[in-house]
């Protein structure tokens, strides 16, 4: 079974520790980790450690460092631009995503996005978000947490501006004759995917997007949800360029 993995600010420089906080009480009174249990501290950042329960308190625990080690940032870099769904279709694809290995999720306000993010319901919206992507990475044990990009969504031209700068640019779309499993990606850079909401994506934005230099593609005869096509897209992804 995997060792179960818990997030720090910073990895320990030495040989010994104590979790604290809402990880430490995770650890402690949640999944009840005993001394001589084995456990894994990640920054989120690359760096990881593997330890070892030496005490267990009211809501932490301390630990004995046995390894620590450093993952390189994957590149390419997989980044989607997702259309905002309406109730927790969102979440759900960003957990799905997250598990799959996306590196950064774009919340993009469509034209056709049911859901609107304004203000505080905005902010509240890109912090369920920002959480859903940090405890599915922490259950598919990822060393570098996915980016939640967006102050605190992105418009249409925001997405276009990144898609001009990536190494590769695609738009899935259910009209597209190009298979993803088909296309040419790159060595390193960014690859940077456009999902719609529930609606789809407009005329007008395929247009702008592919004049920023996307290409749309499909994945087969299926048309997927909002919540599945960006994970299902992944996996294509993570399969060519060897991730899996």
């Amino acid at each position: 079974m995997s060792l179960p993995l818990f997030l720090v600010d910073e990895v320990p420089a030495g040989p010994a520790g104590t979790l604290d906080g809402a990880e430490g009480r995770h650890a402690a009174t949640v999944q009840r980790l005993r001394p001589g249990e084995r456990l894994l501290l990640a920054d989120g950042r690359g760096g990881t450690a593997a330890a070892e329960v030496t005490a267990v308190g009211r809501g932490t625990l301390d630990f004995a460092i046995t390894d620590r080690w450093y993952a390189d940032p994957p590149d390419p870099r997989l980044v989607v631009a997702q259309g905002i769904a309406k109730g927790d279709r969102g979440e759900l694809a960003v957990q799905a995503m997250t598990e799959a290995g996306v590196d950064e999720i774009l919340p993009w306000a469509a034209a056709r996005s049911v859901a609107q993010w304004r203000a505080e319901r905005g902010a509240r919206s890109r912090d369920r978000w920002v959480g859903t992507a940090r405890e599915a990475a922490k259950q598919a044990r990822r060393p570098w947490l996915p980016v939640v990009g967006g102050d605190p969504d992105v418009s249409t031209a925001g997405v276009a501006r990144r898609l001009a700068g990536a190494a590769a640019a695609f738009v899935l779309h259910e009209e597209a004759t190009d298979r993803l499993s088909a296309v040419q990606l790159p060595d390193r850079g960014e690859i940077v995917l456009v999902i719609g909401p529930e609606g789809g994506i407009g005329p007008d934005e395929v247009s702008t997007f592919a004049a920023a230099g996307a290409v749309p593609v499909r994945l087969g005869d299926a048309v997927l949800r909002t919540s599945t096509a960006g994970v299902a897209a992944l996996a294509v992804l993570s399969a060519r360029l060897n991730r899996w």
